[in-house]
């Protein structure tokens, strides 16, 4: 952005004027001549009598040691004393990372964990009772629950902490927003939290203000203070009326300079945001859904814990009973103890929900390398469920790497090297004004050897200017010296084009030029005469402007977007009653040139896009360029298939989709795949329409925030986006790739995938259990899992099973299958029939051990109830490589690629061996053995052998079984 006003190159006091009324200003404020009450306070109040009391904008920049040119010093020594005095800007809201300890707490404080401890120590005291003090013997099942529960609580703790510090990296990340200011006379680029009361920090439209300031210099400057009030407010802010700019509006339109007067938690933003206490723990839908399948679970489980309740009562006064033992009432409250702790540890509906958390944490994690920054963790949950995809064109599907192709004057192309000798020198000069001037971008003296000029800003806007500068030998400073910008029609995606009226310093004349650059047809349309390379203004007749629209046409054939300059001449009195109607003259307009910039596609976005259409999605590109330009870069891309360009309503205008009435709107919508001319507003309005229709929508933007907002997934650019638009999104695509859109779609079907995995191996272990116990209870036998060693199959199994299923990442095949609609149940008719069939496996094996397994073989008491204990387990274990592919055959593709679930695999082989042959007392639970010695007998290799191959059969099994065709129904 070029500076705006041309202001002295040496800092001077500002004069005093006859209204002039000087205050008094502490002096003690590490030597700035005010303090930050008044900068705070001026802002906050739109204090405009306070502020001519310091001498306007000026004084206040005076006092804050700010040159108007050239800004702060920026030393170190300037930059520490300028954050003693008035505060560093780092956001006022509420701090994100949270202790360790808190988490602990907070686990420990939930009821299931508040229960379980209960059953510990009612165990505990029982057995205590009954060995007569004897507490070597008797501390095992009540010790064995409280350490599960110690397991538990400090495994959720540190997933919980280190989710915490996931979201509060992600918040850091997303929110370092780069800053263009002016230190030491040179424009650069700082973060967001860099920024110091006194710098001079440049505005354009999308921006979102760093921090609260005044305004300097610019045009046309409205912003939107939505972000501090509900409704959307948009103010215009001047130099006379309104100078107060405030942190965390939107600059929705024009470009200036601003005077940063409060940083941090001084800002008027971070002062209300104090006041107010937002509750953000409303669930995502998928952990409702989850929730609401997990309160399934817990009503079947809690009618089994009445049944096993009511048959511990009556058992516990039945003379005959197996399991009354002289009428103990001990052994009955025992009973119960046990059986609620089996019940709570096998179907805690949290478990589920933290599975959730769990499989979010490592994804987000993951996610940063494949250059995706989630700022919404459930948007994640949602990309499995995306149907349509809007995607814009620049940056996304192409390389945002703008150049200018060719160049017309009149009617003729003219040579990129030769040009500069082929157009007259008043027309050369012409075209200078209208690039150089008519341009939100800035320059500076830097390192670049380009004229001595470094160009920055939108791509477009580097295209032509560097163009200028190599072809037409542009220098931009001189062209800034020599001309007065006196008003400004900023761009905007709406009119497609910008205009700028200015005036030679040097000349003697009262004659002002307007320059308007934008969209080609639509400044040709605005056109009555045009320039030939000669310098000779000609008519525009309709023969000519056809001439003019094929050439427009045959640019935008070839992929190029068309850009036009055109200009007027007015007289000193119209131009400042256009200057005070705010509006540029747009009609009867000369035509300069029309420039064809070419931006090349992504060499990997063809195979993004058909991957995506491999998977169900539509692609459709949103897209401000012509009709023309649209459809050859969507044939490029892949989006446009071969005679879908042909297609009756493949391809239609934003003004025509605007124009439909809604029957029309949602009878074409899903048939269009190119909206092209189109405004945000345009875009909106598709996205309201596709999620009528039933659609699960994502959208990609660059400056697009309402969009982003209505969109069940946003994803905002990280290179080009906006600050607002980042903060209106779920996602943002760091390098801005079509890819990268297509890679967050696998991401999406990954962790729904890894969390109904989960559910399934969970199912699986829950369904056995309870059968298990059931029959026990029925048959009025031992149990055959105690309640320590349930839970341990969940601390040992369950736990880290999520934990490894948690490791699963994309694979190819995810795209293979068609997205799952939003009301689809979690749990399939295939996870069903998988999870039943090793759960009747695990019964039926465990039934035989029980009944059978000492005449089969041969095993004493004690070796019998660790063989039970120790298939059980293992039964699990390699379950969780039948669940890796819910529908595959070969559930070991790719597993060699996954280190990390291969590890925590042998971490749970490896715990189930120290269990069993070091750990036997917790292994073996058995009432009567705990009155005399521990048990010193061991699984010998046999038994060893035994339960491995047994637990092996769960492979041909899950192989089997996946050979049964099941037909794709809707189940719980």
């Amino acid at each position: 952005m070029h500076h705006l006003l041309n202001l002295p190159s040496t800092f001077s006091k500002p004069k005093k004027s006859d209204s002039h009324v000087s205050i008094t200003i502490p002096q003690e404020n590490n030597g700035f001549r005010i303090n930050q009450t008044i900068l705070t306070n001026l802002v906050a109040k739109k204090d405009l009598q306070t502020l001519q009391k310091l001498g306007g904008v000026d004084g206040v920049a005076h006092c804050l040691e700010t040159n108007l040119d050239s800004g702060i010093k920026g030393s170190a020594e300037d930059m520490t004393r300028r954050q003693v005095a008035f505060g560093s800007n780092t956001h006022g809201k509420k701090q994100l990372v949270k202790s360790f300890s808190y988490f602990v707490g907070k686990a420990f404080r939930h009821h299931t964990i508040m229960i379980l401890l209960g059953c510990a120590a009612l165990s505990l005291g029982i057995d205590i009772k009954e060995h007569g003090g004897a507490f070597k013997e008797c501390w095992y099942e009540g010790g064995s629950i409280s350490l599960a529960v110690f397991v538990l609580v400090a495994f959720s703790a540190i997933v919980n902490y280190w989710q915490n510090r996931q979201l509060d990296k992600i918040f850091r990340i997303s929110n370092n927003i780069r800053i263009d200011v002016i230190r030491r006379g040179q424009q650069q680029q700082i973060s967001i939290f860099d920024v110091v009361v006194g710098d001079i920090v440049y505005l354009k439209m999308g921006d979102k203000i760093p921090a609260d300031g005044l305004f300097l210099d610019g045009y046309s400057l409205q912003v939107d203070k939505s972000s501090m009030f509900e409704e959307r407010n948009h103010v215009e802010v001047n130099l006379r009326r309104n100078p107060f700019l405030v942190s965390s509006a939107k600059v929705i339109n024009g470009f200036a300079r601003m005077l940063v007067t409060s940083v941090g938690t001084n800002t008027t933003y971070c002062q209300m945001m104090n006041l107010i206490n937002r509750d953000e723990k409303e669930k995502s839908p998928l952990q409702k859904r989850i929730k609401k399948l997990a309160w399934s679970i817990r009503t079947v489980t809690d009618l089994v814990l009445v049944v096993l309740l009511v048959n511990d009562y009556f058992t516990s006064n039945t003379c005959n009973g197996k399991r009354n033992k002289d009428n103990d009432p001990l052994n009955a409250i025992k009973g119960m103890v046990a059986a609620t702790a089996i019940i709570i540890s096998t179907a805690s509906p949290e478990g589920l929900l933290f599975v959730v958390k769990l499989t979010l944490t490592f994804a987000v994690k993951r996610m940063m390398v494949d250059k995706l920054l989630v700022r919404t963790p459930s948007a994640c949950e949602t990309m499995h469920s995306i149907t349509t995809i809007c995607t814009n064109k620049t940056g996304t599907l192409t390389l945002n790497q703008m150049k200018v192709k060719n160049f017309w004057l009149g009617q003729k192309p003219m040579d990129e090297v030769a040009c500069s000798s082929s157009i007259s020198p008043h027309v050369v000069d012409l075209i200078l004004q209208g690039v150089a001037l008519n341009t939100m971008e800035g320059s500076y003296k830097g390192s670049s050897r380009l004229m001595g000029s470094e160009f920055f800003g939108n791509s477009m806007e580097k295209a032509l200017l560097s163009w200028a500068a190599l072809e037409l030998k542009m220098h931009m400073e001189k062209m800034k010296q020599n001309y007065s910008i006196l008003f400004v029609e900023t761009f905007n995606s709406r009119k497609k084009r910008s205009g700028v009226l200015i005036k030679n310093k040097d000349a003697n004349t009262d004659v002002l030029h307007i320059h308007w650059k934008g969209a080609a047809e639509m400044i040709l349309a605005m056109c009555s005469s045009y320039y030939d390379s000669s310098g000779n203004t000609k008519d525009m007749n309709e023969e000519e402007r056809m001439k003019y629209e094929l050439i427009i046409n045959e640019m935008a054939a070839s992929g190029l977007c068309c850009v036009a300059f055109a200009y007027t001449r007015v007289s000193q009195e119209d131009g400042e009653d256009l200057n005070e109607k705010k509006k540029l003259k747009e009609e009867k307009l000369t035509l300069l040139g029309l420039a064809g910039v070419e931006d090349p596609c992504r060499p990997e976005v063809k195979e993004a896009v058909e991957l995506c259409h491999c998977a169900g999605v539509k692609i459709k590109m949103i897209t401000g360029d012509n009709v023309c330009t649209a459809r050859a870069i969507a044939i490029e891309c892949g989006i446009l298939q071969s005679g879908d360009e042909d297609k009756e309503g493949a391809i239609v205008e934003g003004e025509v989709f605007r124009n439909y009435t809604l029957q029309e709107m949602m009878e074409k919508v899903d048939n269009i795949c190119v909206l092209a001319r189109s405004s945000p507003s345009d875009k909106l309005l598709m996205v309201q329409c596709l999620k009528l229709k039933g659609q699960v929508v994502a959208v990609s933007g660059i400056n697009d925030s309402r969009v982003l907002k209505e969109a069940h997934v946003g994803l905002s650019l990280g290179i080009q986006g906006t600050a607002f638009a980042k903060e209106s999104s779920d996602i943002v695509i760091l390098d801005d790739n079509f890819a990268t859109v297509a890679m967050a779609l696998r991401w999406g079907r990954c962790i729904y995938g890894n969390i109904q995995k989960f559910i399934q191996f969970q199912l699986t272990i829950t369904v056995s259990t309870l059968v298990i116990n059931l029959l026990a209870t029925i048959s009025t036998s031992a149990d055959y899992l105690t309640a320590a060693q349930t839970l341990r199959v969940n601390m040992i199994t369950g736990m880290l099973g999520a934990l490894a299923l948690a490791t699963e990442q994309p694979t190819s095949d995810l795209m293979e299958k068609p997205p799952v609609g939003p009301i689809e149940r979690l749990i399939t008719n295939i996870m069903w029939r998988n999870l039943l069939a090793q759960a009747l496996y695990q019964i039926g094996v465990l039934l035989l051990l029980q009944c059978r397994g000492a005449s089969i073989f041969g095993p004493t008491k004690a070796i019998h109830n660790i063989l039970i204990f120790n298939t059980f387990n293992l039964c699990q274990i390699f379950n969780i490589f039948n669940v890796r592919k819910l529908e595959k055959k070969n559930v070991f593709k790719e597993v060699h690629n996954n280190w990390k679930f291969l590890v925590i695999v042998g971490i749970m082989i490896l715990l189930q061996v120290l269990m069993v042959e070091f750990l036997r007392q917790f292994a073996n639970t058995e009432k009567s053995n705990w009155k005399g010695l521990v048990h010193t007998e061991k699984l010998n290799w046999v038994n060893w052998g035994t339960c491995v191959a047994i637990a092996a059969v769960s492979w041909p099994i899950g192989m089997i079984v996946k050979c049964i065709p099941i037909p794709q129904l809707r189940s719980l």
